[in-house]
């Protein structure tokens, strides 16, 4: 990916203008979905599809042989993340997100996934963490700030 770019639109997610935050939001799940081209957007694609019909086993099939044949497609495992936390499977959908962090340390959807899961099984400083460090990227997510407040309630 387009390191200039990259940093470029990182600033902007930090502007007081909400459309200029929206359109770094929007290009930088762009970027994440076609950092493998076509062939790597149209099987998240599939994917999706198949979770969105239910068939969750053929869409992580399709997620775990995008992971194993791209290693570094962040975005396949954070796809994948995503099914494991809509099937509960929340430490499995814990290390995707790691791994995503580990390949774009500024994934927010991923550090905001990392929080939600922690939450979820009751590990609320982990996800107080995961939602301060995706604040860092995205300072004017206003769920994040929400997250945050929910889980301090709680401890």
């Amino acid at each position: 990916m387009n390191e200039p770019q990259i940093n470029s639109l990182l600033r902007e997610l930090q502007n007081p203008d909400e459309a200029v935050r929206c359109h770094a939001t929007e290009e930088l799940w762009r970027m994440w979905f076609m950092q493998k081209g076509m062939m790597g957007f149209q099987a998240l694609q599939r994917a999706q599809a198949f979770l969105d019909a239910g068939e969750t086993t053929q869409a992580e099939a399709l997620l775990t042989d995008l992971t194993t044949t791209l290693p570094d497609f962040s975005e396949a495992w954070n796809r994948r993340a995503v099914l494991y936390f809509t099937t509960r499977d929340y430490r499995k959908a814990i290390a995707d997100c790691k791994t995503v962090l580990r390949l774009t340390p500024f994934h927010f959807g991923a550090l905001n996934g990392l929080g939600v899961c922690h939450a979820a099984i009751g590990e609320y400083q982990e996800a107080i963490q995961a939602f301060r460090q995706a604040l860092k990227v995205q300072p004017y997510a206003i769920e994040n700030q929400r997250l945050i407040l929910e889980c301090t309630a709680k401890l």
